[in-house]
């Protein structure tokens, strides 16, 4: 016996004529559920009340016609199946009753065995799209369920290479006492920026990776010339300028740390061209490279040194306006002034803490990591 959701097939019959109404009843019951209205207006009116997997209905009534009606069926219950019954014996009206969203089509005088026949194949017909549509949507639902966990997952992952690259930058800074959570900082200002120049998600991870691996390239440089305490002389000084270089063959192979070694790479050219290794300039430069090269000056001008003073915000605003257009891109120093002092001051405060906390926490082996395996790297 057809059901639909455990419960028999529902069927509605529609035909102003009473005999023809009570005569399809009669050879359906017994196998589907069966109601009738006597005009298209009284079908709806059901149909807004009952769900009816299939109408049977005759084309030609007083008032809206059976073809009428199908726009408002299908408007109203797309999964019913409408079977059409007619005496206008021309193709013309059958391919009008399929071409507005009928079934099938039956022509009166009617054989009930080919009523039987063009009912089951509609029920059939209904019962293989809903099982279509449950198993599409089981298939949606497993999809989507996937795709939390995968993203999960992701994120899981993301978030251990984010502790392991914050981990060796923190192992990295003890070799500089002087830059001593400057990695964290200038994390928090790039990102500030980054966020005001409407980055989307991927560019903000490279340029959040790109910021805090920007000076990994010196564990190629010896501590003879990284700690020298006196002015570097022009050999030491070529030495160290290829600490961007190095960097980005350190990273190069890392296919999740392509965007940010672009940063690694280009952190110290400059807006005209003056800058190195490559002598990049304007928007030859990678945007985040741009970003980066505003937030690292800021950080490095606010913060104190052994030999000075960090300066205060205004006067590092100021160096920013003063070297916007040659050192840094206009628009990343318009943006740098599009955010509120206190957000700066804030950022600040918190990158500190965070620096400090992590301090706390690093893994003792960490701390091998140091002159030995510089003097290995270089």
């Amino acid at each position: 016996m057809p059901e639909a959701s455990g419960q028999k097939v529902r069927v509605l019959i529609v035909d102003d004529e009473p005999d023809i109404r009570e005569m399809l009843c009669d050879l359906l019951r017994f196998e589907y559920n069966c109601q009738s209205a006597a005009s298209a207006e009284d079908a709806l009116a059901l149909l807004q009340e009952t769900k009816f997997q299939l109408i049977v209905s005759d084309i030609t009534m007083g008032g809206m016609s059976g073809l009428e009606m199908i726009p408002h069926v299908v408007a109203h219950s797309p999964e019913t199946i409408v079977v059409m019954i007619s005496g206008m014996q021309t193709i013309e009206s059958a391919v009008e009753a399929l071409r507005v969203g009928a079934f099938d089509y039956v022509m009166k005088p009617f054989d009930l065995r080919q009523v039987e026949a063009s009912v089951r194949r509609a029920v059939e017909h209904y019962e293989l799209r809903e099982a279509k549509h449950r198993y599409e949507s089981h298939l949606e639902e497993l999809v989507a369920q996937r795709t939390v966990e995968l993203d999960q997952a992701l994120v899981s992952l993301e978030d251990a290479y984010r502790s392991t690259l914050k981990a060796l930058t923190a192992a990295l800074e003890t070799r500089d006492a002087e830059t001593h959570g400057h990695s964290e900082r200038v994390v928090t200002f790039s990102l500030r920026l980054g966020r005001e120049l409407g980055l989307s998600k991927e560019q903000l991870k490279s340029l959040e990776f790109g910021s805090l691996l920007h000076d990994i390239g010196k564990i190629g440089v010896p501590d003879a010339i990284l700690r020298k305490p006196a002015k570097l002389n022009e050999e030491e000084w070529m030495r160290m300028r290829e600490h961007p270089q190095h960097g980005q063959q350190i990273l190069r192979d890392i296919e999740f740390l392509r965007g940010a070694s672009r940063v690694v790479a280009q952190h110290h050219e400059k807006w005209d061209g003056s800058g190195y290794p490559m002598g990049l300039r304007g928007e030859e430069i990678d945007l985040n490279a741009r970003i980066f090269a505003v937030a690292d000056a800021f950080d490095a001008m606010i913060s104190d040194r052994v030999y000075r003073r960090g300066r205060s915000y205004e006067a590092a605003a100021e160096e920013l306006d003063k070297w916007s257009g040659r050192q840094f891109d206009p628009r990343v120093v318009e943006a740098f002034h599009s955010v509120p002092r206190e957000d700066w001051d804030e950022l600040r405060r918190i990158s500190i803490i965070k620096s400090q906390d992590r301090m706390m926490t690093r893994p003792p082996i960490l701390s091998l990591i140091g002159t030995e395996a510089v003097a290995l790297a270089s």
